[in-house]
C-alpha cells in the first residue's frame, strides 16, 4: 500500500526485547520510536517501568514517554491513541518511521481499531460510583448488569466501576458499546506489526534478572518520592504498575526489601502471562509471531520496511 503512510509496530510481553529492537530498527530506517506502554507515559517511574534510559533516548527520536505526571488520573487509552496518532503525523511528515512500541494491547487496540463511542460520564455518577467500597460496586453492577459483572474479576475495582457508571449513565452495558468502534487508524496505514513471543523459561529468567538491576539502579529512590506524594490519590493509575505494591510496600517498612523483589517479580512474571496470552490469541492471524529466539537483523528483515509514504492521517 505505497500511498498510506508506513507505520511499524513491535509488541509483547514486558521484557521480550521490545525496546531494543525497536531501537535496532529506527536506526536502520530513521525512525521515531512512539510509547504504546500504560506505565511508561508516567514521568515518575523510569526505572520501575523499564523506560528507555537517557542514552538510549539520544539515539533516536522518543515520543510518549514520561510526559504524564503521576497525579494525572484521567490519562486513557483513547487519550493516549490521539497523541499516537498526532506522534505517526509528526514523523512522518519529517520522512521519518513511525515505531509503535510496548505491551498494552488495549492501548494498540484502541489505536488501530478505534474506541468504544461511549458518551461522557455524568459527573455525579461517576463520583458517587467512585466512592464505593468494591465490594458494594460489585454487587450493585451483579444487579445492573449482571452479564458484566460475570465477567470481571470482584475484585478488580477500576473495572467494576467502569462498568457500574456507564450503565447507570447511559442505560447501556458498556460490553453493547463496545460492539461498535470509532475513530481507528487502522484502515489509513500501512501497518508492519510484529509481535515477540520468546520461550517462557527465558522471559521469565530475563523478568527476575531485570528486575533486581531495577532496585539496584534506584527504583526504590523512585517509589519512596511516589509514596511521599500526597497529590497522587491512593487510586491513581500509576500506582498499579507492576512492582509498585510490593516496592512501595517495603519503602513503608511492612516487608522486607528481599521479599518486596521477590513478590515483585512473580508479580510481572503473573502479568507477562497475561500478556503473552493476549498477543498470542488477540492480534490479527497475519500479524508477523516471532516464537523462539530468532536473530534481531533476521526480525527486522522480516518487516520489510521501506521508505515511508509522507500522507497524513488527518
Amino acid at each position: 500500500m505505497p500511498d498510506l503512510p508506513k507505520v511499524a509496530l513491535i509488541a509483547g510481553p514486558t521484557a521480550s526485547g521490545k525496546s531494543a529492537l525497536a531501537l535496532m530498527l529506527a536506526e536502520r530506517h530513521n525512525g521515531t520510536i512512539i510509547n504504546a506502554d500504560s506505565a511508561q507515559v508516567y514521568r515518575d517511574l523510569r526505572i520501575v517501568t523499564a523506560r528507555p534510559s537517557a542514552k538510549e533516548e539520544a539515539r533516536a527520536p522518543h515520543r510518549l514517554f514520561g510526559h504524564v505526571d503521576a497525579a494525572d488520573t484521567g490519562y486513557s487509552a483513547g487519550r493516549w491513541a490521539t497523541e499516537a496518532c498526532a506522534a505517526i503525523d509528526a514523523a512522518v511528515a519529517t520522512g521519518n518511521l513511525p515505531i509503535l512500541v510496548g505491551g498494552t494491547g488495549l492501548y494498540i487496540r484502541t489505536l488501530i481499531d478505534g474506541i468504544a463511542p461511549v458518551p461522557a460520564i455524568d459527573p455525579a455518577i461517576r463520583a458517587e460510583v467512585r466512592a464505593m467500597a468494591t465490594a458494594d460496586t460489585y454487587a450493585e453492577l451483579q444487579i445492573a448488569d449482571p452479564a458484566q459483572a460475570a465477567k470481571l474479576n470482584a475484585t478488580d475495582t477500576t473495572r467494576i466501576a467502569r462498568a457500574l457508571e456507564v450503565v447507570r449513565s447511559t442505560g447501556r452495558s458498556i460490553a453493547d458499546w463496545r460492539k461498535e468502534r470509532v475513530g481507528g487508524i487502522g484502515g489509513r496505514i500501512d501497518l508492519a506489526a510484529l509481535i515477540l513471543l520468546p520461550p517462557r523459561d527465558w522471559l521469565h529468567e530475563r523478568i527476575d534478572r531485570r528486575f533486581a538491576a531495577m532496585v539496584e539502579e534506584g527504583a526504590m529512590a523512585e517509589v519512596t518520592a511516589l509514596v511521599a506524594r500526597e497529590d497522587v490519590p491512593l487510586d491513581a493509575p500509576i500506582r498499579r504498575a507492576i512492582g509498585l505494591p510490593e516496592l512501595a510496600a517495603a519503602s513503608l517498612g511492612t516487608i522486607t526489601l528481599g521479599d518486596a523483589i521477590d513478590r515483585a517479580a512473580l508479580a510481572t512474571r503473573q502479568y507477562a502471562k497475561r500478556q503473552y496470552t493476549w498477543f498470542r490469541n488477540q492480534p490479527p492471524d497475519h500479524w508477523l509471531r516471532a516464537e523462539g529466539m530468532p536473530d534481531a537483523a533476521a526480525l527486522i528483515a522480516g518487516l520489510a520496511i521501506g521508505p515511508p509514504a509522507v500522507t497524513q492521517l488527518a
